[in-house]
């Protein structure tokens, strides 16, 4: 008997890996769109999104544009450019040298600001916003220098009674020395100020910014500002110019200020400036005292973070969604069918992740792109229009990293809940869970004490909101960061990362459980 042939088994060429995942994630692309509340869901979620945000965007309305004392910088930036300048013409070339003592508040008695300033400074002029360059001291903060407002370099932080300072000229070169002894110097800082003209401002100067006071409670927050005034005594001073030097008298002027009798310049109050003065010793010791600051304004509403208002709104679907995407085949015990089919259950979970992730940064991303730039055309049509405030598009730096960073947001939160979801096996546990972790801490931080206020806003999810921030904080500006005002007191992509770390921490938790534990 002629025994049967050996039969070769059938062995695929296919990648098993590679085709049993991208299965997969047909399979659970398939299963989103199949379940039709979840689809609606996401529609719900985008028209939510955009409805909410235009409904903020056009509740509230600014006059900044009709405000005499608004000042634009350089670059556009709306700035405080005000204080008291001891100056003459400075042609071509040169230098301006100085000693600072001494830096008193007010009447002498009441400590000096931390940023209150004194130093030496060279400017295009005396028309607020203009060019300059300036090298100081400050009472907490050290030497600095600075130049056109948001730039600050520091120098040294070293304690003393005073100090040497030097600025030099070359072309449009400005360079800042500091000196202890008036024999050794140490360079701070060199810029180049474009459009600089030949002949421009050089001498001494102060400034000290307002005070601000906060009072913060359950039932809300008070914020009032005070100016204040800074004294100063320069003595050694000398002004060297390569150039033709006619006038070589000092005049003094307070840059930015409104007159005493100026309809600008309020007649009573804390908000009151009164005028700076100057007065030279025998032995040549200028006393000068000044009020203002010289630095960005900080006071504008963020109009990049007021055109997103609805995504928070927006993340209550998410949460729902990526909640319900896992904890309803638990439900109806479909869990066991899906586990069946794709037994490595981690592979299902990342699946479920990526699937979950991309189609809600798909929605939230279009939802997003849409919303600014009709938010936008609301809010100037309320007053936030130029020149008090930029004119932004949707490929703006600040603005295109909210729209894309606002959709990711989105798709966290809702992987976040997946995970969690996946953990605890529950609906309601699940999105409880997630909304306290990202919505309470918002909720939360307008009335809890400032500090408690930014320690939530920094370890909860909550911290990803600051991905909306369109305003720059500079350091060399006191403000309060105020959560009710959209301040974060971490960093767009700082903030967003809390959001990622949490993310992944729940994804590892969720899949540990999932090999532990029966379906």
């Amino acid at each position: 008997m002629t025994p049967p042939p050996t039969l070769t088994p059938y062995r695929s060429q296919l990648q098993p890996a590679r085709d049993g995942f991208g299965h997969l994630l047909r399979a659970e692309w398939t299963k989103f769109w199949t379940v039709r509340t979840w689809p609606a869901g996401l529609v719900l979620a985008a028209v939510a999104t955009v409805l909410i945000s235009l409904l903020g965007a056009g509740g509230g309305t600014d006059d900044s544009n009709g405000d005499p004392g608004l000042t634009l910088g350089p670059d556009g930036t709306r700035v405080n450019d005000t204080f008291r300048f001891v100056h003459r013409k400075l042609t071509g070339g040169g230098s301006v040298t100085v000693r600072v003592s001494d830096l008193k508040g007010r009447d002498g008695v009441v400590d000096a600001e931390p940023w209150a300033k004194a130093g030496v400074l060279v400017k295009q002029g005396t028309e607020p916003g203009s060019p300059y360059a300036a090298l100081m001291v400050t009472p907490d903060h050290g030497v600095r220098f600075q130049w056109n407002f948001t730039h600050d370099e520091a120098g040294s932080t070293a304690p003393g009674d005073a100090r040497w300072l030097r600025l030099t000229r070359a072309g449009t070169r400005l360079t800042g020395y500091e000196s202890a002894d008036g024999s050794h110097w140490t360079k701070v800082g060199s810029v180049t100020l474009a459009g600089l003209p030949r002949t421009a401002e050089a001498g001494l100067f102060v400034a000290s910014p307002l005070h601000s006071t906060l009072r913060r409670s359950f039932g809300g927050t008070s914020e009032t500002a005070g100016t204040t005034a800074v004294t100063a005594h320069f003595d050694q001073v000398a002004l060297r110019a390569d150039g033709d030097a006619k006038d070589t008298s000092w005049t003094s002027t307070d840059v930015g200020a409104a007159g005493p009798d100026s309809p600008d310049n309020p007649q009573s109050g804390p908000a009151r400036r009164e005028p700076g003065s100057t007065t030279v010793s025998p032995a040549g010791v200028y006393t000068v005292t000044g009020a203002g600051d010289i630095a960005p304004d900080e006071t504008g509403g963020d109009i990049v973070q007021m055109s997103f208002q609805g995504v928070f709104v927006g993340v209550l679907f998410m949460v729902a969604l990526g909640a319900l995407f896992i904890t309803s085949e638990y439900k109806r015990n479909l869990i066991r069918t899906t586990f069946t089919a794709s037994p490595r259950r981690v592979r299902v979970l990342t699946a479920k992740a990526l699937v979950t992730g991309g189609i809600t940064f798909a929605v939230g991303l279009a939802a997003t792109a849409v919303t600014f730039p009709l938010a936008q055309s609301a809010m100037r049509s309320h007053g936030f229009k130029p020149p008090a405030y930029p004119d932004l598009s949707l490929f703006d730096g600040p603005a295109l990293r909210a729209v894309v960073g606002s959709a990711a947001l989105l798709a966290l939160v809702a992987v976040l809940a997946l995970a969690v979801g996946a953990t605890l096996r529950s609906s309601a546990g699940a999105i409880t869970a997630v909304v306290v972790l990202v919505i309470l801490p918002q909720i939360l931080a307008f009335a809890l004490p400032l500090p408690v206020a930014h320690w939530l806003l920094r370890v909860t999810p909550a911290a990803a909101f600051a991905i909306q921030q369109g305003v720059t904080y500079y350091p060399q500006v006191d403000h309060n960061c105020l959560p009710e005002s959209g301040c974060y007191p971490l960093d767009p992509w700082n903030g967003l990362a809390v959001l990622c770390a949490y993310v992944v921490v729940a994804l590892a938790l969720a899949a540990w459980r999932l090999r532990r534990r029966d379906a």
